[in-house]
């Protein structure tokens, strides 16, 4: 197969949570341990840092990567979901895993996938494992994909655990109570492996702490630390408690004694993220004239912080292309958007993407007021006819729609 035939594939065949929703959520690792002895356990072959959480873990992740990275360590970084590209998900030191590597994987494993009824998911961390044992990378970070204690990744030990915070998204999979979307997202606390937390509440830090307490891991909470002084080329207020998150994870890798991570590194690496990591869709502006901005930001905690934001800027108009999944909680995010804007309401081009005009009528009932249209790139197209040099154009609401017009 070439390389488009080998991506239908993937993306026909097998669930897709990012596509399909709940249906590709297995609440099982079997799977996952079935298709690591099949490869022969490439997880056991490098070291690693496993990287989960409500919101911010992607950022952190990539941050991570960036300073370890500038240190002058050969790094993976695992990440999901993609923008553009399936291979955005697997790289080392920035570089996407090559086009032949993503081919004969499927080609070798294709009969054992199709018998064993793989996730989507499931098979890509194999792929990411099989790609980092084989290239022999110094580090890498992996980011958690749903939850913890049952996703995909969590057949890894690593050497630090990080969990950036807790919110009410993934309800349905995860649980209806922040405690509760605590204790999954604690299952990647490992015996004995020190954990960092990075945002708690009162409830969820006692959550941590048992866990912790159970496994014999060392816990740090980053938000004991002071503000920082240093700074990352990351856009978006909603950084600053992931900038901590990944200086109190430095430090506690710092202290194991086997990694050399200098302040220049951390400072040089931080500053750089972007482009060592090519991470985009977070607080990204994508033109000046209007200022337009797109930004990943799709559950209640994410959104308040980028709302809070969309307000502290200075614009005459603000026109908003929204675009949601089908599966979000509309009633606990539309009260979160100003109702002095204009509205640009489309659907992603996913299975999942929620219809534009149902999000249309959704929107009346909390006095957002606006147009519908069939793509998220007639509706920026809308926006920008309209809007003048000193107005604001924001992008946003689902991952599926910044990526169409990234």
């Amino acid at each position: 197969m070439t390389y488009t035939e080998t991506l239908h594939w993937m993306f026909d065949q097998l669930p897709m949570y990012q596509r399909q929703g709940q249906v590709a959520f297995k609440k099982d690792l079997t799977n996952t341990l079935a298709l690591m002895k099949q490869l022969k356990n490439p997880q056991h072959h490098f070291k690693s840092i496993h990287v989960g959480g409500t919101n911010g873990k992607g950022s952190v992740s990539h941050m991570l990567a960036s300073v370890l990275q500038t240190a002058g360590y050969k790094v993976g970084l695992y990440t999901s979901p993609h923008l553009k590209d399936f291979r955005e998900r697997i790289r080392i030191n920035g570089v996407t895993i090559p086009k032949a590597d993503v081919i004969s994987f499927i080609e070798i494993h294709k009969d054992f996938l199709e018998t064993q009824k793989l996730s989507f998911f499931e098979m890509t961390v194999g792929m990411a494992f099989q790609y980092f044992a084989k290239e022999e990378v110094d580090i890498a970070i992996i980011e958690v994909g749903l939850g913890g204690r049952l996703d995909s990744t969590n057949v890894i030990t690593p050497i630090l655990s990080v969990i950036t915070n807790i919110g009410l998204d993934h309800t349905a999979m995860l649980g209806n109570t922040l405690e509760e979307i605590a204790g999954e997202k604690a299952g990647i606390i490992k015996k004995k492996v020190p954990v960092v937390i990075g945002e708690t509440t009162a409830g969820t830090k006692r959550v941590f702490k048992t866990k912790a307490k159970k496994e014999g891991s060392p816990i740090f909470f980053a938000e004991d630390m002071d503000d920082t002084v240093i700074k990352t080329d990351l856009g978006g207020h909603y950084q600053k408690p992931n900038l901590k998150t990944c200086l109190k994870s430095l430090e506690v890798l710092q202290s194991q004694g086997t990694w050399k991570i200098t302040k220049t590194a951390i400072k040089k690496g931080l500053t750089e993220v972007k482009a060592n990591t090519q991470l985009r869709g977070r607080w990204e502006v994508l033109e000046l004239e209007p200022k337009t901005i797109a930004d990943t930001a799709h559950n209640k905690e994410g959104l308040a912080l980028v709302m809070k934001q969309v307000q502290e800027e200075k614009y005459e108009k603000l026109h908003m292309v929204l675009g949601f999944v089908n599966d979000k909680d509309l009633d606990s995010i539309l009260p979160l958007f100003p109702k002095s804007a204009k509205y640009y309401f489309s659907k992603p081009n996913v299975p999942r993407g929620m219809e534009a005009t149902d999000l249309y009528y959704k929107a009346k009932d909390y006095s957002l007021y606006g147009k519908a249209f069939t793509t998220v790139e007639n509706a920026l197209k809308a926006a920008q006819r309209v809007a003048k040099q000193n107005d604001l154009i924001y992008i946003g609401g689902s991952t599926f729609t910044v990526a169409e017009i990234l």
